[in-house]
Order: C-alpha cells, then sequence, then structure tokens
C-alpha cells in the first residue's frame, strides 16, 4: 500500500457478494486520504463532495429555482451542508428513500470576530472552542488556517492557509512541574489562543492577510467563518501500513463513504428506492441549525423530489413510511490501554468492519428493524459486521440519528468505522475499514 495519492483517483466499490469479504487494494483510502486534506473546513468539504458528484454527472440545483420531475442524479448546497440524490427511471412519487445521512464538522478552534489578539510581544488569534475536541491534541502542533470569506454583494469565497501559520505552544515542564503527574489542565479561554507572530498589536491584521491570500480586497469582506486545522498530510502508518492517521476522521470519512456508495449506486440498474446522500454541519454542537440535522433542510429537498414527480401530500407521506435512514459516524474501536473503558461483550476490533451502534435511551437510534435493514446490506456487500454498545458506567455520545428519526419520523439505525483518538486533532483508523462502509452503504442504497 503506497502513501495517500496527491492526485484525486476514480472513487472504487466493489461489491463483494455474499459471504465474499470486498477485494481492498487501497485505491478508495487513497482517495480518501485526498478528500480530507482538499477538505480542511465544512465548507472545502462540501465542495469536495460537490466536485465528485459533478464528475458523476450529477447536477446542482438551487433551492430558490423551482425542481423538475427528471431523472438522474441533483444536489444542492447550503453553507457547510450538501444533500444529493439520485432518481432512477422508473421512480414513481411514492417511491421510498434510502438515506446515508453524516457530518460534515469536526471539533477545532474557531476564529472569533474580533480575532487580533496578543501581550508581551507575541501577536495572537483569538478563538472559540467549536464542539468537544481533545484541547491537549492542538498543542505544539502546526495550524493552518481555513474556512469561508462573505464579501458585500453577498457573494463566499473559500479561503485555505494550508501551511504552518499557528501554533498553540504548550508551557515548558521547567514551569509545571507536576504536570505529567498531577496531569495537564487547560483553561479554554487563557491557554488556548494560538500566536502567528511577532510586535505589538495589529488591528486587522489577521483579515488583511487572508483577504490577500484568497485573492480579495480587504474591504470587500465583510464578514467570515474562519477555523484552524493541522496541516499534517494524512498518512499510513504501522508495520504493514494497516493504518490511516488523518485529522476529521470524525466525519469526513463516512462523508466519503456515502459518496462513493451514492455515485456507485448511481450506476446500477433497478434501483427500488431513491438514494439519498445528507451530508450535515454543526452535528459537534447539537444540529441545531438551518444547515444541522436539526433543521429543515433534508426535509425540504426529500419532500419537493415527491413533489417535483407529480406527488401529493399523501405520496409523501407513503415514501416516509417506507423510508429507512442510515446515520454513518464514527464510533470507538476497543483501545488496547484503555479496555475497562468499554462494554467487556461489546468491544469493536479495528479492520473487523463497520459497527452497529445500538442505546436503548435513544442517544442512537438503531432498533431491531433498522438492525435487520443494515445487516442485509452488510450480507449482501460481503462485508463484517460489528456491535457497540456503551459500558453502562460510561455516559454515551450521540449521533444526527435520533434527530433525523424524530424530525421526519423515518426508520434509522446507527453504524460507523471503529477508530481510536475520536475529537483529538490526528484520528486513527484500520485502512480498510472506510472501503467496507462505503461496500455495506452502497448495498442499503440498492436495496
Amino acid at each position: 500500500m503506497g502513501s495517500p495519492a496527491s492526485r484525486r483517483p476514480t472513487l472504487i466499490v466493489i461489491l463483494g457478494g455474499m459471504n465474499a469479504r470486498p477485494r481492498f487494494d487501497g485505491e478508495h483510502t487513497d482517495d480518501l486520504a485526498a478528500f480530507i486534506a482538499a477538505s480542511p473546513s465544512p465548507y472545502h468539504a462540501v465542495t469536495s463532495v460537490a466536485e465528485r458528484l459533478d464528475d458523476a454527472g450529477f447536477v446542482r440545483v438551487a433551492e430558490t429555482d423551482a425542481w423538475t420531475g427528471e431523472t438522474g442524479g441533483r444536489y444542492v448546497v447550503r453553507g457547510g451542508a450538501i444533500v444529493a440524490w439520485f432518481v432512477a427511471d422508473g421512480a414513481r412519487p411514492e417511491t421510498p428513500f434510502r438515506i446515508v445521512g453524516a457530518h460534515t464538522d469536526s471539533p477545532n478552534l474557531r476564529v472569533k470576530p474580533r480575532p487580533d489578539s496578543g501581550a508581551y510581544g507575541w501577536r495572537q488569534i483569538a478563538v472559540e472552542i467549536y464542539g468537544g475536541p481533545l484541547l491537549n491534541t492542538w498543542l505544539d502542533r502546526d495550524l493552518g488556517l481555513s474556512g469561508r470569506l462573505v464579501l458585500r454583494n453577498g457573494d463566499t469565497r473559500l479561503v485555505a492557509v494550508d501551511r504552518p501559520l499557528l501554533r498553540v505552544p504548550q508551557l515548558a515542564v521547567h514551569l509545571d512541574r507536576s504536570v505529567n503527574e498531577k496531569g495537564l489542565v487547560l483553561d479554554r479561554q487563557r491557554h488556548m489562543q494560538p500566536v502567528w507572530g511577532l510586535g505589538d498589536l495589529d488591528e486587522g491584521g489577521l483579515i488583511r492577510f487572508v483577504a490577500e491570500e484568497a485573492g480579495v480586497e480587504t474591504p470587500e469582506i465583510v464578514g467570515w467563518d474562519l477555523m484552524v486545522h493541522d496541516v499534517q498530510a494524512p498518512a499510513y502508518l504501522g508495520r504493514d501500513r494497516e493504518f490511516l492517521a488523518a485529522p476529521r476522521l470524525d466525519n469526513q470519512l463516512s462523508v466519503h463513504a456515502g459518496t462513493a456508495a451514492l455515485i456507485g449506486a448511481a450506476d446500477s440498474s433497478g434501483l427500488p428506492y431513491v438514494p439519498v446522500l445528507a451530508a450535515f454541519d454543526h452535528e459537534e454542537t447539537g444540529s441545531e441549525s438551518d444547515t444541522g440535522a436539526g433543521g429543515p433542510l433534508l426535509g425540504n429537498v426529500l419532500e419537493r423530489s415527491v413533489f417535483a414527480r407529480g406527488g401529493a401530500y399523501e405520496d409523501r407521506a407513503r415514501a416516509f413510511a417506507g423510508t429507512v435512514c442510515v446515520s454513518a459516524d464514527t464510533g470507538h474501536a476497543v483501545h488496547p490501554n484503555y479496555p475497562e473503558r468499554h462494554d467487556p461483550t461489546h468491544r469493536p476490533m479495528a479492520g473487523g468492519g463497520p459497527i452497529l451502534k445500538v442505546n436503548v435511551n435513544q442517544r442512537y437510534a438503531t432498533d431491531g428493524v433498522g438492525r435487520a435493514v443494515f445487516a442485509a446490506a452488510c450480507d449482501r456487500a460481503g462485508v463484517p459486521m460489528q456491535e457497540f454498545v456503551s459500558n453502562n458506567a460510561m455516559p454515551c455520545g450521540t449521533t444526527i440519528g435520533p434527530i433525523t428519526a424524530a424530525r421526519h419520523g423515518i426508520t434509522t439505525v446507527d453504524v460507523g468505522v471503529p477508530i481510536l483518538s475520536m475529537h483529538s486533532a490526528r484520528e486513527l483508523s484500520a485502512a480498510d475499514d472506510p472501503f467496507l462502509l462505503a461496500n455495506a452503504l452502497q448495498a442499503f442504497f440498492e436495496g
């Protein structure tokens, strides 16, 4: 297995058939690495998905335009979210949907509205903590800057400074002698502000710099959504290079797998469902936004698809009643140094295939019906499946799954790839698990 490819190869998804494990040749994971490297922010991730859909013949449509019931692939973009779907020949207004849901955002540090800060001869950037990152993993790491700029005329411009620009310096051990015994304690306000220069406070300096990087005039910038990112490229790791180490595996891994699966399903014939990819923003902060799973975006797209094909409310109700959503997010592989933190009978292994995530308190949406659907997809694709349940003594995370199920009244099942170091600036998965997930998702799309 070579290093992650610098160019973007064709996405490869090979269905293996019942009990025949799909062949892994590294190309899918190479492309995942390239996808992650090109997607330092949710806005860049959406662009990366859109480029792949464009190459596959999908057409972007605007929410403000009238939609038609034509067959083929379509997608809409709203900020850091994208929803794509494929209508096959013969699809009726009441044809159910098969949805793969994921999210484009990851925990990180985000630039404040007044970003220029500093003291004692150091120029710094004021940042706000986004989501629930492992703060210590952002220390002493080469960081870039990425996101979007909003211009005076309402246009947006993506920007990515993908080179060492910022650093959050850790206090030397000589000035904190007990850190290795008592543990590192970080104040989110005082200790996480990165440095990026020397000198006195330079009011307006960051936006002037970003404007130059983006090729726009500073006075044209009236708003921004900027964040820092790890500039170390994704890499294969291990004696036999059987791991992938990368930033933002949670959850760009699932976004990429869902994209590959949708493109693969679009090449199939006789689809009994309308396959949909919904990649939302703001999952890490609760999904309550116009681009989050708690917002109206997905429901609007599904309903408009039904109505564009000549349907009425009754057809919409019938389509939703037969719809199933797979909420694809990363999960926890058993940690070799902390096995006691896992349920003793549910310890997913890296390299063992996707996991089915279950929580009876509805932190995950999986029930017996959803399990049967995903198990059938894995069987058809020849992909092994594992189960994850939290240790009863540990709190359980959540996903877009319960939100999607409750908001739209559709059967939803939570799945994902098991990883280590979740919410670290750099996470770790088995190199072939993303490929296995993509195969299972394509089989799910195809019914």
